[in-house]
């Protein structure tokens, strides 16, 4: 397998480039059941209990200064269903924690999270 380094990146069409540290460097999508349905750079999927789950890169970051962000859709009722962090936030695992806007913790239908910075 070859490597391509480069320092910016830049798609046909556009007129400007972007550093290649912005682009993200893990993603995935998994159901109430804690089955991955796609995702880049993840090694396993973790079910640490009801609404808790630990995403495990099989890359590590640099260090554990990158950027989350997730969504879910609650499966019950139709309501609001949050994603945070735990306290478990490493360069190579973030731990999630699905709950309604009252605090509940639940296995969300769908959770789908993203990880964004420079890979080791």
């Amino acid at each position: 397998m070859s490597t391509i380094v480069v320092s910016n990146i830049k798609a046909t069409g556009e007129t400007a480039s972007r550093a290649v540290s912005g682009i993200c460097g893990s993603w995935c999508n998994w159901d109430d059941s804690s089955s991955v349905n796609d995702s880049l750079n993840v090694s396993s999927l973790s079910d640490d209990g009801t609404g808790i789950d630990t995403v495990n890169y099989s890359s590590s970051f640099a260090n554990g200064s990158y950027a989350n962000g997730g969504a879910a859709r609650e499966n019950s009722n139709g309501g609001e269903a949050y994603m945070r962090i735990s306290t478990t936030h490493t360069a190579s695992a973030t731990r999630w924690i699905c709950e309604t806007e009252t605090g509940t913790e639940i296995d969300g239908e769908m959770r789908t999270v993203s990880a964004h910075g420079d890979l080791a």
